[in-house]
């Protein structure tokens, strides 16, 4: 405990804002398209769970061999939540709790609406690997509370959204309690804690709020946002590494729900572990800035093509496989359903997203009537 009062204790000032507010940094995006393809080659190649399977046949006999590498897809959301814990500690700097909240619903809401929309047209015009939501589901989707309500989502990858949104909420009290690099260091701290003591407390109720399993990526990603803002210290990079230690537990448990409850076959335990590593070392390689000088234009376009990519590609993904498959071969299918949808994130990013984002904050900037 004394690592934690001694420099840290001093700074409870806030750290003054630069001169312009950071921009996006390149190879974050980079790295969100590569956890997106990794979600999308994990259910198009590995995952062959639907109604129907949409590819006629168990996937490791219509992929002997791709599906092997892809069966580790799934550790892109992993990859996905310790990117978040590093984003939305940098948009949260210098912002109230209200500019802070109000930027996640604009980020979050337009496209999922969109994805949430589409998904059900499509499954109710082609209900070939899964059927849609009813109506009334679908309205509790659009509030995307659908977990807690028990409703089914309308896209199974729905379900991180709700545990980005419980991240965001416990964020937002240290936003509003005032964000410093101590205050942020402490959460990361007190939440590894809770997360190792909700393990043994066996409550369903604090399992919701800490989510245990989910805890050290988005405190990595915490811990390297703010080794990227301050040059480091030992405490930051102590924090990062309980990180650390409790994802890989965390990884090599799930292999093994993985392999009997989703894949229905054996995967080694160690690819898994040097993927989440990877991922780990990759973050910690960007939060010391070696990779600044990294800004490939197209890594913006990659950027905002992960979110729709996201939402979209499940369920669309596979009845498209479905209906291709018994016409076409099988790589030039799945060439050609992955072109597919990311064309479509592309199209809903530019014509649906970013103006219905842009509206929607104008019209949430505006105060309160009184």
């Amino acid at each position: 405990m004394a690592v934690l009062v001694t420099p840290l204790q001093r700074r409870t000032t806030r750290i003054p804002a630069p001169a312009s507010r950071p921009g996006r940094i390149a190879v974050l995006d980079g790295l969100r398209l590569v956890a997106a393809l990794m979600v999308v080659g994990y259910h198009f190649v590995a995952y062959d769970r639907g109604t129907v399977p949409p590819w006629g046949a168990a996937a490791e006999r219509v992929f002997p061999w791709l599906s092997v590498p892809a069966s580790y897809g799934w550790i892109g959301v992993p990859m996905f939540f310790v990117i978040s814990g590093f984003v939305i500690c940098l948009s949260a700097w210098d912002r109230t709790p209200a500019q802070f909240l109000r930027s996640r619903v604009v980020r979050l809401f337009p496209a999922y609406w969109a994805a949430a929309l589409l998904t059900f047209a499509v499954l109710s015009l082609w209900p070939v690997v899964r059927r849609p939501v009813g109506p009334s589901d679908l309205l509790v989707n659009l509030t995307m509370l659908q977990n807690p309500m028990g409703v089914r989502p309308a896209d199974a990858v729905y379900w991180t959204l709700w545990v980005e949104a419980r991240f965001y909420l416990l964020f937002a009290l240290v936003v509003w309690r005032g964000l410093t690099v101590r205050s942020a260091t402490l959460f990361g701290f007190g939440w590894l804690v809770a997360a190792a003591l909700a393990e043994q407390a066996d409550v369903d109720a604090l399992d919701v709020v800490v989510m245990p399993e989910n805890a050290p990526y988005f405190v990595a990603g915490i811990a390297l946002f703010l080794v990227h803002r301050t040059g480091g210290h030992l405490t930051l990079w102590a924090l990062f590494g309980a990180s650390f230690l409790m994802a890989q537990h965390y990884v090599a448990a799930q292999v093994g729900h993985v392999a009997q409850d989703v894949l229905g076959r054996p995967i080694p335990v160690l690819p898994a572990l040097v993927l989440v590593t990877a991922v780990f070392a990759t973050m910690a390689v960007v939060a010391t800035g070696r990779l600044s000088r990294v800004r490939w234009r197209w890594l913006t376009v990659a950027g905002a093509l992960t979110y729709p990519l996201y939402l979209l590609h499940e369920y669309i993904g596979w009845t498209l496989i479905a209906a291709l498959h018994p016409v076409l071969p099988r790589y030039v299918t799945l060439a050609i359903v992955v072109t597919v949808v990311m064309v479509a994130a592309w199209l809903l990013h530019r014509y649906v997203e970013r103006p219905t984002a842009r509206l929607l904050r104008e019209r949430l900037s505006r105060p309160l009537p009184r």
